[in-house]
């Protein structure tokens, strides 16, 4: 992937660094694998708003994306790799050999023209997606299962991958992105290789015109809010604000929120790396 650079003709493209899109090679999505995507504002049912600094933004059609990757046993064929507003990564469109068109996440460096596969018969090379008993240790997966058969949740983002530590009765011991070291049931697929787009988190929007396109609204700090409306609010001049919360009371820093009876604490081997060491 390459990052772009832009002339200094505006102050909004002073700063910015943006992304070249070399990769892609369609500009228009399948219509097939496409279906209408409401957007709430951070409203929920009853029309109060439940999150925060949502809210505007373009208009957005979801791509309906194959996480279950079940199509075992039939080769696919790159069509092309595509973008998706919906996700940091690009999606790559397969054709199978009955036909069938599918989207699922594009591991980084794929082509048009390759060709994938899933399931006991495939091979353990980018973006095949196999059984975590079939792959080999230290191979880098992504798009992992955390139950069989119920589709890919961890390491979907761009630049993310996970790596088979180990193989432990019938678990599989992962090291996640985050660096946490878990167990996950042997029967779960996950497909090799790392995310497309891995240097999306080096882009500079430049201006807060663009974060207001991607359907983010500003976000105010609560030491520059009153008491009765954030718990850092208030003080006389330019409060430090105390320490450091939510806005509903919750410590911001250090305070562990994760349920200590969690059902899959068990299956944890070590904890994520900690961002602020001192």
């Amino acid at each position: 992937m390459g990052l772009k650079k832009y002339n200094p003709i505006t102050p909004g493209l002073r700063t910015r660094v943006g992304n070249a899109f070399s990769e892609l090679t369609a500009s228009k999505p399948e219509k097939s694998l496409l279906a209408p995507l409401k957007r709430t504002g951070g409203r929920n049912h009853a029309g109060k708003m439940t999150m925060r600094n949502r809210g505007g933004g373009h208009k957005r059609r979801y791509r309906i994306i194959d996480f279950k990757r079940n199509k075992d046993g039939m080769s696919a064929t790159i069509k092309s790799i595509e973008y998706d507003p919906n996700r940091s990564a690009w999606i790559a469109l397969c054709e199978y050999q009955d036909g069938e068109k599918r989207y699922i996440i594009a591991p980084n460096g794929i082509k048009v023209g390759d060709t994938i596969m899933s399931g006991e018969g495939a091979l353990p090379e980018v973006g095949n997606a196999l059984y975590l008993k079939d792959i080999p240790l230290g191979a880098s997966i992504y798009a992992i299962e955390m139950q069989p058969g119920k589709g890919a949740a961890l390491a979907r983002s761009a630049g993310t991958y996970g790596v088979v530590m180990g193989k432990e009765g019938k678990y599989v011991i992962v090291k996640m992105p985050s660096g946490e070291v878990r167990k996950i049931l042997a029967t779960c697929k996950a497909t090799i290789g790392v995310v497309s787009n891995p240097d999306h988190s080096l882009q500079v929007l430049g201006k807060a015109g663009r974060k207001r396109w991607l359907g983010r609204r500003p976000r105010v700090r609560g030491v520059a809010m009153n008491p009765v409306d954030h718990p850092m609010g208030g003080g006389e001049g330019r409060a430090s604000g105390g320490h450091p919360r939510s806005r509903t009371g919750v410590m911001a820093k250090g305070q562990k929120t994760r349920n200590t009876k969690k059902y899959s604490s068990k299956l944890i081997i070590s904890k994520r790396k900690k961002k602020n060491k001192k």
